[in-house]
C-alpha cells in the first residue's frame, strides 16, 4: 500500500505531508513483538492533531515505557478521502501503513463535541463497523478519551469503552488488562475491562426513560460491572511521563513549538468552566523538571519557541522564575517563550515584557463578562482596577495590539452586561490613546456560552440561536471604530449544547447527519446545518430539549454515574451563589472551599514552593 500511496495517491492531494509519516522522532516498534497494537486516532486534520499535547504524551509513554505499540492516524482532508475511496485505500497508520482495522485497539481523542462525525467517517474509511453492536471478534476495540467523554452518553453506541480521566494513568492499565485477557471472547474482554477503574463500557449498561424524555434509571446489566465510574488522576504530576523527543512534523502545524505543561487542574472555580472542574485537583511540576524538559525538547527538535501550557499558566507558583530562566538561557539563541491567554488579576507586565524580549506577540487577556455583576455570577474574580492597571502598563511598555475574550449568553446576562463590554473597550481605547506611542489595535473575541456537564451551570438553559443572534446584532450596531469584534457561530454552539448534555438517543441523529454528508463540523467551510436539522426531525428528537430547558436538581442527568470527585452538593451551592451574585475565593488563598476533590481522591494540591521542587515539597 505504501508504494501505491506515494506513486499514485499523494501526488493528487493537497498537503501530502499530512499522510506520509517518517517524521523526525517517529517511533517504529516491532509489530510482531508487540503485546497490544493500538492506533491513536485524532478526529481532525494532521495539523490540529499534531499540536495536541495529550497525544504527544500518550504516544511517547506507550511506545517508550510499555511492551505495546501506539501508532497514529488522522482524519484525511476531503480531497484525500475522495481519492482513498476511489482507489479503495483504507485509513492507515503513519508508522506501519497498516489499515486501522488490523490493530487491536483504535483510540480516539475527543477534544470537541463536533468532531464526532469525523470519528464515524474514519471508522468507515478504516472498514470498521460504526456501531459497537455490529462489531465481532475480528474487529478492534474502539475506545475514546479526552474532555468530551466526561459525558459520553451521546456517543455511547459508537464506542466499546471510554477512558475517563488522565490518560497516562489509565491507558497502560487498560492495555495491560486487554493483553492479559486476549484469549477471551469480545464480550468477556469488555467485562474484564469494565472493572479497570476509570473505564466505562456503555454496552454493559441500560437506560430507561420517562414519558417526558428525562431519564428514569441508569444501571449496569450484570452484577460485576460497577454502578459508577470513577475518573483516574495522576497523583505525582512532577514525576509523570513527559516526552523528551516529540515528533517534528515536516509541515507547519497549528502549534509548532516545544510545550511545557506547567500544571494540571485549576483552583479558580469559574462556574462556567468544564476543564476547571473535571481536571481538579491542581498539580504543579517542579521548576527543575520543567527546565530539564525544555532542554531535552529543544535539543531533540530544533523548535524556536517554548509554550507554557495549562488552564491558568500565570497561576503556576514559579512562573516568573521559570520564564526569566528560560529567556536567560535561550533568548540569545532566538528561542522565545509564549504564554496563553492571561488572567487580568494575575497579570505581570514585567513577565509580559520578559516574553517580548525575543518575540513580539499580541497580548491576550480573558475577561469573559462586561460587568462586575456578571463576573461575580460566573465567579471570575477580576475587577476593572486590575484590568485598567494591566492595560496601562502594557501600553506604556510598548504593546500596541491587545485582544480580549468575552462570552455571550451567560446565565442572568442583561442588556446592561452587553453594554458593559462596549464600555470596557471604550475605556481601554482611551487608556491606549493616552499612553501608547502609536496607533493601537483592540480586538474582542466573543464566544457563545454552552452549559457543560459537571459544572455549577449544568442545570441552566442555554441561549437560543435567536437570542444569540440578537445579541450579536446589538453589539455590532454599537461597535466603535478601530475595534474588531469576532463572534462564534450560534449554530455550532447550539449543536455543541445538544451533545454536551445529551443522552444516548442522540446517537442515531449523529449517524443520520453523517450519512447526509456531515463531517469536519468544526470547520466553517464544511459545516452544514440543514442535514442536522433534518436528522433531528427524522428521529422525532427535539434538540431544544437538551439546550433551552432548565433542569431541576432532582433530575437524573446522563452523566450522573461518572464520579469526578467534585460533589454534586458543591455544584448546587455554587449555582445558588451564582444567582445571588456571590463569589467563592480560590482554595489556594483561603484553604478548602469544600468541592470534595482532595478527600475523595485522598490527595493534596501539588504546589511548587520557593527553593524546593514539587517532589521535595511533599516530603
Amino acid at each position: 500500500m505504501k508504494d501505491k500511496l506515494f506513486k499514485n495517491i499523494l501526488p493528487k492531494v493537497s498537503k501530502p505531508a499530512r499522510y506520509t509519516g517518517n517524521e523526525i522522532n517517529i517511533i517504529k516498534k516491532d509489530w510482531d513483538k508487540a503485546q497490544i497494537k493500538m492506533v491513536f486516532a485524532f478526529p481532525d486534520v494532521y495539523e490540529v492533531g499534531m499540536s495536541h499535547v495529550g497525544s504527544k504524551i500518550l504516544y511517547g509513554l506507550i511506545n517508550e515505557k510499555t511492551n505495546h505499540i501506539m501508532e497514529r492516524t488522522f482524519a484525511p482532508w476531503p480531497d484525500m478521502e475522495k481519492v482513498m475511496r476511489e482507489d479503495d485505500i483504507p485509513l492507515y497508520s503513519l508508522e506501519s501503513y497498516k489499515p486501522i482495522c488490523q490493530f487491536d485497539v483504535i483510540g480516539f481523542s475527543l477534544q470537541y463535541e463536533l468532531s464526532i462525525t469525523n470519528v464515524l467517517n474514519m471508522l468507515n474509511l478504516g472498514d470498521v463497523p460504526i456501531f459497537n453492536t455490529q462489531r465481532g471478534e475480528e474487529h478492534p476495540i474502539v475506545i475514546a478519551g479526552g474532555p468530551v467523554v466526561f459525558n459520553p452518553e451521546p456517543f455511547a453506541d459508537f464506542f466499546d469503552a471510554f477512558l475517563i480521566g488522565d490518560g497516562e494513568e489509565l491507558l497502560p492499565d487498560f492495555l495491560d488488562e486487554l493483553y492479559q485477557n486476549k484469549q477471551l471472547s469480545r464480550y468477556d474482554k469488555l467485562i474484564k475491562l469494565s472493572q479497570v477503574e476509570g473505564v466505562y463500557v456503555p454496552s454493559l449498561y441500560s437506560v430507561e426513560y420517562n414519558t417526558d424524555g428525562t431519564i428514569n434509571s441508569f444501571k449496569p446489566n450484570i452484577e460485576s460491572v460497577p454502578t459508577t465510574v470513577r475518573k483516574r488522576i495522576v497523583k505525582n504530576f512532577d514525576e509523570s511521563y513527559f516526552p523528551d523527543k516529540p515528533i517534528v512534523p515536516y509541515m507547519e502545524v497549528v502549534h509548532d513549538r516545544a510545550v511545557l505543561e506547567v500544571m494540571r487542574g485549576c483552583h479558580r472555580a469559574c462556574r462556567f468552566c468544564h476543564a476547571g472542574t473535571v481536571y481538579r485537583p491542581v498539580r504543579e511540576k517542579g521548576l527543575n523538571t520543567l527546565k530539564e524538559q525544555a532542554q531535552n525538547q529543544l535539543c531533540n527538535t530544533g523548535f524556536d519557541e517554548i509554550s507554557l501550557s495549562s488552564l491558568s499558566t500565570l497561576d503556576y507558583s514559579r512562573v516568573d522564575k521559570l520564564v526569566k530562566d528560560l529567556i536567560e538561557q535561550y533568548g540569545d539563541k532566538g528561542i522565545g517563550v509564549s504564554l496563553p491567554s492571561l488572567r487580568v488579576d494575575a497579570f505581570s507586565i514585567e513577565l509580559a515584557n520578559e516574553v517580548q524580549k525575543v518575540r513580539k506577540t499580541t497580548l491576550t487577556l480573558a475577561l469573559e463578562a462586561g460587568t462586575q455583576r456578571l463576573r461575580n455570577v460566573i465567579n471570575k474574580n477580576v475587577n476593572e482596577d486590575d484590568l485598567f492597571k494591566a492595560v496601562e502598563a502594557a501600553f506604556k511598555s510598548g504593546w500596541l495590539s491587545l485582544k480580549f475574550y468575552f462570552m455571550l449568553g451567560l446565565p442572568t446576562e442583561t442588556e446592561e452586561d452587553l453594554n458593559g463590554i462596549l464600555i470596557l473597550i471604550d475605556k481601554i481605547r482611551a487608556i491606549g490613546k493616552e499612553h501608547a506611542k502609536k496607533n493601537i489595535e483592540i480586538r474582542a473575541s466573543l464566544s457563545n456560552f454552552v452549559p457543560k456537564a459537571h459544572t455549577p451551570f449544568q442545570w441552566h438553559l442555554q441561549d437560543s440561536m435567536e437570542e444569540i443572534e440578537a445579541k450579536k446584532k446589538y453589539l455590532k450596531s454599537k461597535k466603535r471604530k478601530n475595534v474588531k469584534l469576532s463572534f462564534s457561530d450560534s449554530r455550532t454552539s447550539y449543536l455543541e449544547g445538544v451533545f454536551s448534555r445529551g443522552d444516548r438517543q442522540i446517537a442515531r441523529v449523529i449517524h443520520s447527519a453523517w450519512q447526509k454528508g456531515c463531517k469536519f463540523d468544526g470547520w466553517s467551510e464544511y459545516f452544514k446545518f440543514e442535514p442536522w436539522l433534518e436528522s433531528f426531525k427524522e428521529h422525532y428528537i427535539d434538540p431544544n430539549f437538551y439546550t433551552v430547558r432548565k433542569r431541576s436538581y432532582e433530575e437524573i442527568t446522563p452523566w450522573d454515574f461518572i464520579d469526578i470527585g467534585v460533589s454534586e452538593k458543591y455544584l448546587q451551592i455554587e449555582n445558588e451563589k451564582a444567582i445571588q451574585e456571590a463569589q467563592t475565593p480560590n482554595c489556594r488563598d483561603v484553604g478548602c472551599v469544600g468541592c470534595g476533590i482532595c478527600p475523595s481522591f485522598e490527595v493534596e494540591m501539588e504546589i511548587e514552593e520557593e527553593g524546593k521542587n514539587a517532589a521535595e515539597s511533599r516530603i
